[in-house]
């Protein structure tokens, strides 16, 4: 259905382009060929204001020679511009080819500025106070649409502050993340669970992991219970960097804090993605990232390495 829609639309904005193109042609032929009926003193007989007269003249040649000029550049630039429905021209021009050669372009005349800082580490590249400044131009840029202009995150967007990580903190699983991206998912649990008791005696159990305020008795009755996320979380709940699972006993809560969304999790499950940036940011740009993202929770050690 939609390969019918989309050829539709194609073959529609062509029959309008060449239709338009053609009816000025017409047009112009028919003005020249016909003339209307006038008087002996060549005029068409319509009077205005009593004795303003409408002569019936032919069209200035320079008039027709411009109009002639413009069917003819019309032509010209459907055939060699996009503008036919899917057909690409001749030159094959297209906005996206044009960013992509004004990103060649740009990347071109800064790889000089970054040849010096990929050939340093990324520990002692977060105390290079210009590369963070790149490093912080390309975080506002492509990342603090989700983690925010602070990279404190909010609700469904990890804090890139407070060194808790899904798939690690190091500057190789911070490369690699940036990079490839990652798809956290967390499957609906409550049919493994058991009833809807069961699940809110579950979610006390978590909030029981951090220390958080929660019922006793429930959180008691929903200890077995924890078997099924233990294979994920682990043993108490710390969490699983090899799969992307957080630590439920640190009092960070990435999708909201409390019994109902707990409950909530654990009946609907949840899916996250972080887009890759491989392809649409050099790896240059990428090594600058990720010490940049690496500084933002290991400033202390950044700086101490800087001096």
């Amino acid at each position: 259905m939609s390969d019918f829609v989309d050829a539709f639309w194609s073959h529609f904005v062509t029959v309008v382009a060449l239709g338009g193109i053609l009816a000025c042609a017409l047009l112009l032929w028919l003005t020249a060929r016909f003339r209307g009926p006038s008087s002996a003193d060549n005029t068409t007989g319509h009077v205005w204001d009593e004795d303003l007269r409408e002569m019936n003249n032919p069209m200035p040649r320079w008039w027709m020679g411009l109009f002639v000029l413009t069917i003819v550049f019309g032509i010209g630039y459907l055939v060699a511009f996009p503008g036919l429905g899917s057909y690409r021209g001749t030159l094959a021009w297209s906005t996206q080819g044009e960013y992509e050669k004004a990103v060649e372009k740009a990347n071109a005349e800064l790889a000089p500025v970054y040849a010096a800082y990929t050939a340093q580490p990324v520990e002692k590249l977060a105390t290079d106070v210009s590369a963070m400044a790149v490093g912080e131009r390309l975080f506002l840029n492509n990342c603090a649409q989700c983690h925010g202009s602070d990279a404190r995150g909010s609700k469904g967007f990890p804090n890139l502050t407070d060194g808790d990580w899904l798939h690690g903190g190091t500057p190789e699983k911070i490369h690699e993340t940036i990079a490839l991206g990652r798809i956290g998912a967390m499957p609906p649990m409550a049919e493994a669970v058991g009833s809807a008791e069961d699940v809110k005696n579950l979610a006390n159990y978590v909030l029981s992991l951090s220390d958080s305020p929660h019922d006793s008795v429930r959180a008691g009755l929903g200890k077995s219970k924890f078997t099924t996320c233990a294979a994920c979380h682990g043993i108490g709940g710390v969490g699983n960097p090899a799969v992307g699972a957080p630590n439920l006993a640190d009092k960070i809560w990435l999708h909201g804090y409390g019994q109902e969304a707990i409950i909530a999790m654990i009946n609907g499950g949840k899916t996250n993605q972080m887009p890759a940036q491989q392809g649409r940011l050099t790896e240059a740009q990428i090594h600058v990232l990720t010490a940049y993202v690496w500084g933002l929770s290991n400033n202390k050690t950044a700086t101490a390495a800087g001096q």
